[in-house]
């Protein structure tokens, strides 16, 4: 089979030399992300494989993403409430008042502008600065904090452990003001939560409150820079649709989300702590599993040939770029709820936008894991 083919389990080489397998059918994949026999957490047991020196968020064993077992069951019931479908509902009126404020601005310009600079930066960094209960100075840092905390190791590790310092530091700081002086903002429902639920380890409250800073805000800004210069320099036909209505606008955000990865990133890497069967064949205890979430949703039992055919119509099967099982993102509803309410609403105010420079040209943020235009002319 070619990586690019869904098939059956089969050994691979990891780039830093190691074996693996891949795992890359959406009924596998689906299997190996909601079995309790293989997780995240095994990649940091002192008998684990060799792991990445690359300084990074997602390295910090602390990180909930990292966790299994009651210890990750532990931190998600400290956020779980509050990223119901019921709770995230309840913020459609303020997410859609800041688009429109935004949007605002942005029709007072002229000539070309800057997109990324002047919407699809500025929109997810004021949704977790308001649902965080961040002041201004705060807001500055995030872009700083996120290059370093998602650093894919092509920066100077001693500049990008300095700014996860001074970011952990800050994630501490914020925990114990909102201890001393609650509010009614997500950390202090968390602290709130933490405290009921008891026995959490500060450092990973810390990781927890720095992981959902940098990660409300930059997959969203990803995932709606790429939309853009996809559609736009793309799928200009799909625009008038996108302005009829919100729930047009909603399924052609699922189709998107569903399509367009975040990044480069070929897979979600698990360790089996037994013997597992998956798709007919045994993964041996100890092994590594990268289970390719972007390869499943291009299975061709499950999805249709050509999904990019109609970016309307409806996805036949739950899409896997939130994951699935346990640590299926949380964030989920809100990501859906901004990308819908910001390409809608864009649309709709600006039916004539188009990109003002041609899609090969458009440069792109480097040094990071996730990977989006870092800016995008356009004029109307």
């Amino acid at each position: 089979m070619t990586f690019d083919t869904p098939g059956p389990p089969c050994p691979v080489t990891l780039p830093d030399g190691s074996p693996a397998w891949l795992v890359s059918r959406y009924a596998d994949v689906r299997q190996v992300l909601g079995d309790s026999g293989i997780g995240r957490a095994e990649l940091y047991a002192a008998d684990g494989p060799p792991m990445s020196e690359v300084p990074g968020l997602v390295n910090d064993p602390d990180l909930m993403f990292n966790q299994d077992g009651p210890a990750h069951l532990a931190l998600r019931r400290t956020m779980r409430r509050a990223f119901t479908p019921r709770a995230v509902a309840r913020w459609r009126p303020w997410v859609a008042s800041m688009v429109t404020e935004l949007l605002d601005e942005l029709a007072r310009r002229r000539g070309t502008v800057d997109i990324v600079a002047h919407f699809t930066r500025p929109l997810p960094v004021n949704v977790i600065s308001r649902l965080m209960g961040l002041d201004d100075s705060a807001r500055e840092r995030l872009r700083h904090w996120s290059t370093h905390a998602f650093s894919d190791g092509s920066g100077p590790a001693d500049e990008v452990k300095a700014a996860l310092a001074e970011f952990s530091a800050f994630g501490a700081e914020l925990l114990a003001v909102r201890r001393r002086a609650p509010g009614d903002d997500l950390v202090s429902g968390l602290v709130a939560a933490a405290d009921e639920e008891g026995g959490i380890p500060e450092p990973q409250l810390v990781s927890l409150v720095c992981g959902l800073v940098v990660g409300g805000h930059d997959s969203t800004m990803t995932m709606l820079g790429n939309s853009l210069l996809y559609l736009l320099g793309e799928r200009p036909e799909c625009w008038p649709g996108l302005a009829a209505g919100e729930e047009a606008a909603g399924a052609l955000a699922d189709r998107l989300l569903h399509l367009i990865p975040l990044g480069d990133d070929r897979g979600s890497t698990r360790r089996a702590s037994r013997d597992v069967e998956v798709g007919g064949v045994v993964i041996p205890s100890g092994a590594v599993i990268v289970a390719d979430c972007g390869m499943a949703n291009r299975d061709p039992a499950v999805f249709r040939a050509h999904q990019d055919a109609d970016l309307f119509a409806p996805l036949e099967a739950p899409t896997l770029s939130f994951g699935a099982g346990p640590h299926y993102c949380l964030g989920a509803w809100l990501a859906r709820l901004e990308l819908t309410l910001a390409l809608h609403h864009l649309a709709a105010r600006f039916p004539r936008l188009r990109l003002a420079t041609p899609p090969e040209e458009v440069p792109w943020r480097l040094g990071t894991t996730s990977r989006s235009p870092a800016r995008l002319p356009v004029t109307w």
